[in-house]
């Protein structure tokens, strides 16, 4: 594989910022325990309440110099390209550079594409056109573009974005067009619900649709959002875990929750997560199951108890 990697491995967590409490209290508790990125979800419609990601991650960077925010993922489809780029330039300043937009094409809710306008079956193609139109505006110089979609002429949105090229766009999904995608167009992947031996092939799908684009080897961002329940037995943390999914999903997650949880003791969390290195995972963005104080105490054992086991592959 001629993708670059990172070499280390750091640990994000995925949140849903609530209110500025909870924001307050979530930042806090990264920068004392040391994680290095905060990620929230995206939907328009869900099965139980959420807000708009970027709002509450721009919240979540005026609070701390160093946390890296990112969206997991956020359903690009659904919105104007240009009105994307906007939001996401100004909070690529807003954080100074330390945002990483992670998008998807969704798809799992169809009444959110119909109470947007947007044609399920076109969710794939919004994608790809819609990363070509946020990279040319993010530009900063006036850009035009004829696609099938989006249409415009000398437009000039100001200012350019924080970052050169503008923040990395790091791309979603598990089908084969998601993942050649993300070779063409993405800087990075971010899975989910796949196993570790999932997230190595599907790497290498990305990397040969690299190839074929003729693309250069840049720094490929690989993270994987991974749901977790640390526990002192397996049975305890499976019960759990599967309970939980089961209602945030609206359907019997227990099989799911089997094969692509991490479950168990301090132990058996690390062995999980080295796989998941080995296969090519740098940036592990954990989702602890359980009410807000059961996901805060997970949070700390894991610093205390899994981190330690795995300081031969943790960056900083």
């Amino acid at each position: 594989m001629a993708l670059k990697l990172d070499a280390s491995m750091k640990f994000g967590v995925t949140a849903r910022l609530s209110n500025r409490a909870v924001i307050r209290r979530t930042v806090a508790l990264l920068e004392e325990l040391g994680y290095a990125s905060l990620w929230a979800g995206d939907h328009i419609a869900f099965t139980s309440p959420i807000l708009d990601p970027m709002l509450g991650l721009s919240q979540a960077a005026a609070l701390s110099d160093r946390i890296a925010v990112g969206t997991a993922v956020y359903l690009l489809p659904l919105r104007s390209a240009a009105a994307a780029a906007k939001l996401a330039s100004s909070l690529d300043h807003l954080s100074e550079g330390r945002f990483i937009f992670g998008v998807g094409a969704g798809g799992e809710f169809p009444r959110e594409f119909a109470a947007c306008g947007v044609p399920l079956a076109e969710r794939g193609r919004r994608m790809s056109e819609g990363i070509e139109v946020l990279r040319k505006l993010w530009s900063g110089k006036p850009v035009s573009h004829a696609g099938r979609l989006w249409k415009f002429d000398e437009v000039h949105m100001q200012p350019r974005s924080y970052t050169p090229g503008g923040p990395p766009v790091w791309c979603g999904g598990r089908s084969e067009a998601a993942l050649r995608r993300a070779g063409r167009l993405g800087d990075g992947w971010i899975s989910y619900v796949v196993t570790p031996e999932q997230f190595a092939a599907g790497l290498a799908t990305i990397d040969a649709a690299r190839a074929e684009a003729g693309r250069s080897v840049q720094p490929f961002g690989t993270a994987h959002l991974l749901f977790a329940r640390l526990d002192d037995s397996y049975d305890t943390a499976l019960d759990a875990a599967a309970a939980l999914l089961s209602q945030r999903y609206a359907m019997d997650f227990r099989k799911a929750a089997q094969r692509y949880c991490a479950l168990g003791n301090p132990d058996a969390i690390a062995g999980t997560l080295r796989k998941f290195h080995a296969a090519g995972v740098r940036h592990v963005i954990l989702d602890m199951l359980g009410t807000p104080e059961e996901r805060e105490a997970q949070l700390r054992r894991f610093a205390a108890e899994v981190r330690p086991q795995l300081r031969d592959v943790e960056g900083g």
